[in-house]
């Protein structure tokens, strides 16, 4: 499989940290969506940010943002249409989904998710972790997607469906499973406590 164009997923509306974009948010200097780009891109053949708005506040960064085609916030599977959509502009197979808010999703995230997918034999892949009551939860904003499905998930955000798992359900996903060593890596930034415990798991990962 060849290495897929990586889509970070800013689309959101950030209710509980009173509006805005969560990931121009700062942490130790730099803001999250720095941190993701950091992490995925070196795990992909090109970059771009899911976003809705004016596209100037991402201009620092550099990279290409896509909006939603699908009105009204339809939530992140209308960002993974986007992606699809920008990626078969570039004549891509595949993209991988992360999410602006997630600072510390691990650094072999792309090549698990492609493991994962070939090995089941699924189109789709998504990263999951352990939980010790409720089995592997899926992480579903972190996802390999094919840009073969693009008008499937397009007739479905049509339809109304809004949870990822809702469509990827229907098409058979593969888990991707990663280990929880203390905390859980796939950990996002949804309230001004949230941002408390990502600066305390920063200074864990300096340590």
């Amino acid at each position: 499989m060849k290495a897929p164009l990586g889509v970070i997923l800013a689309g959101g509306l950030a209710r509980r940290m009173g509006g805005g974009d969560k990931g121009l948010l700062m942490l130790g200097g730099q803001s999250l969506l720095s941190r993701v780009i950091e992490r995925l891109e070196p795990q992909v053949a090109g970059l771009a940010i899911n976003a809705n708005g004016d596209a100037g506040r991402f201009a620092e960064y550099g990279l290409p943002v896509v909006a939603d085609s699908v009105e009204g916030f339809a939530g992140p599977l209308a960002g993974v249409l986007a992606g699809l959509d920008w990626a078969a502009g570039q004549g891509a197979e595949h993209i991988v989904t992360a999410a602006a808010d997630t600072p510390f999703f691990p650094a072999d995230l792309v090549p698990r998710l492609q493991l994962a997918a070939e090995t089941q034999g699924v189109p789709i892949a998504l990263a999951a972790t352990p939980h010790p009551t409720r089995g592997m939860l899926r992480q579903p904003t972190f996802g390999l997607w094919p840009v073969a499905l693009r008008d499937d998930l397009r007739v479905a955000l049509t339809d109304g469906v809004r949870k990822i798992v809702q469509w990827t359900d229907s098409h058979g996903a593969a888990l991707a499973p990663f280990d929880v060593q203390g905390f859980d890596p796939f950990f996002n930034v949804n309230t001004p406590e949230d941002m408390t415990r990502a600066e305390e798991l920063l200074t864990g990962e300096k340590a």
